[in-house]
């Protein structure tokens, strides 16, 4: 199988992000009940993921309504709307369970009755799973250009996580499984991606792609509704342990593919998930801290938006990056990583 993009270029990037934010502190503040009975020291969430805040949209706020501002502006760069050939939307939440959360960003953004619509759900990994269908299907000549979309919104699920750790009798360790929940925060994200002799020869280019899945582990971070509401319990240790391994073995694939080796890219973007994991990641795979990018500080861990967002914001931070050399390392709970080489 081919595994390597040689005509298939990023046209253009955007991000959306909620107006109102929630420190760490603040959620400690809510816990209260919690942290009293069990004598928790203030600080640990902050302390243990380096996660000072997220934001959060409104509970009510649709996922369709995020990924379609964010998708709003890549229009606004000048992407044409009418000659969108697929949209895909790519998130772990969705409007509902039918018809396509994509149907609803497609009829906000007015786009073309030719365009192709789907939903790809792959916890975290999602939007970087459609990117690589998507192009693809541009490298195939199928299609010339697709959007992809991915609105995120955490506020149901740390919300309904607080009532339950406050309202039960629950031990420390029974309070594990719900620690994961406390660090989801909210964003949108959307990409355009193109045929490259369609856009700039300065565009960002895909390079290779590596997948490694192991399913074994698909019991360790599990989630569902509950009602109007969410639920989501997770082996926070085992998954850190298991995540490292699957995106060692994704990692030794990519090098062999790519021909690429550790201080082959400029810049490394991941899945944010918070500290501890980026550092484990980083050793695991002996590569260059100084080379990470993150965003998990200020925005949390936002589910499928997170790496995109991140890369995405790294280019707004310093456009010459848009010309280097990066590689993207996804993982999802199931567990599956992907990991996809910028400019080869």
């Amino acid at each position: 199988m081919n595994k390597r993009f040689s005509r298939v270029s990023i046209e253009a990037m955007a991000y959306a992000l909620p107006t109102e934010v929630f420190t760490s502190e603040q959620i400690e503040a809510d816990l209260s009940p919690l942290y009293e009975r069990l004598k928790l020291p203030r600080g640990r969430l902050e302390l243990m993921t380096g996660i000072k805040e997220r934001r959060f949209w409104p509970s009510s706020y649709r996922p369709s309504t995020a990924s379609a501002e964010a998708g709003r502006k890549l229009i606004m760069q000048g992407v044409d709307q009418n000659r969108i050939d697929l949209l895909i939307h790519s998130s772990v939440c969705r409007d509902r369970l039918e018809p396509a959360t994509a149907s609803y960003v497609h009829g906000l953004l007015g786009l073309s009755g030719d365009t192709q619509i789907l939903d790809i759900s792959n916890a975290c990994l999602g939007f970087i799973n459609a990117v690589v269908l998507a192009g693809n299907m541009i490298e195939s000549g199928q299609i010339n250009r697709a959007m992809i979309v991915a609105g995120e919104n955490g506020k149901p699920l740390v919300d309904r996580t607080v009532k339950i750790l406050n309202q039960g009798d629950l031990s420390r360790k029974d309070i594990k499984p719900y620690f994961a929940n406390l660090t989801i925060g909210a964003g949108a994200v959307a990409w355009s991606l193109v045929k490259s002799d369609l856009t700039s020869p300065d565009s960002p280019k895909l390079g290779t792609f590596s997948c490694e899945t192991d399913t074994s582990f698909n019991h360790l971070c599990e989630g569902d509704a509950d009602g109007d509401e969410l639920v989501m319990q997770t082996d926070s240790e085992e998954l850190l342990h298991a995540g490292i391994s699957v995106a060692k073995r994704a990692w030794t694939k990519f090098v062999s593919a790519s021909q690429w080796n550790s201080e082959s890219p400029s810049l490394i973007a991941t899945h944010q998930v918070g500290k501890a994991h980026t550092r484990a990641l980083f050793e695991s795979l002996n590569l260059n801290l100084n080379k990470n990018y993150s965003t998990f500080e200020t925005l949390g861990n936002c589910g499928s938006v997170s790496l995109p967002l991140t890369y995405t914001h790294s280019c707004e931070d310093s456009p010459g990056r848009l010309n280097e050399r990066a590689v993207l390392l996804g993982i999802g709970s199931g567990l599956s990583s992907l990991m996809l080489s910028i400019n080869p």
